[in-house]
């Protein structure tokens, strides 16, 4: 029986042999899935924020943003035997979650994600081949090892798949 792995807010993990990862929560934060597909081994990273620059990167706090965690993504990808030019991006969220705040950084913060996260992949030369981005609700996020197919589930708007 396949495995049901869940990546929580500021985590990152990976999956194959048919498992499957899943992240839930994501508002402003942006659920970047990442795939092999020779050898069906995706990875989820769950981003809060979009830059690491200002502060302290102890632990898995590298895990929060867009710029430190996808290249440790990718590198824990690659220790499993996955290479970086066979790998696709798929990613999720970024919604304006905060409109009614004042604080433009604040109310921006999921569009500021959704551009730092398509830099990165830019600048690491994974394409993005899918994404179900903005809007202004909440999305669960989940990813086959298998198919590399990324489904897609929000509250009174059924089911996405990509």
């Amino acid at each position: 029986m396949n495995k049901l792995i869940t990546v929580g807010i500021s985590d990152l993990n990976i999956a194959r042999n048919g498992d499957e990862l899943i992240t839930y929560a994501l508002g402003s934060c942006v659920g970047i899935c990442l795939y092999d597909p020779i050898l069906r081994i995706a990875g989820l990273s769950h981003i809060l924020l979009p830059l690491s620059t200002g502060y302290s990167l102890i632990g898995n706090q590298s895990y929060k943003f867009a710029d430190s965690a996808i290249p440790l993504l990718i590198e824990k990808m690659e220790r499993q035997g996955a290479h970086r030019y066979r790998m696709k991006a798929k990613i999720a969220g970024g919604a304006q979650m905060f409109a009614s705040i004042n604080n433009s950084d604040l109310a921006n913060i999921g569009q500021r994600n959704i551009e730092a996260v398509k830099a990165v992949l830019y600048s690491m030369n994974i394409p993005l081949i899918a994404e179900h981005t903005g809007k202004n609700y909440g999305r669960t996020q989940k990813f086959s090892s298998d198919s590399g197919l990324m489904t897609i589930k929000s509250i009174n708007r059924g089911e996405i798949i990509l």
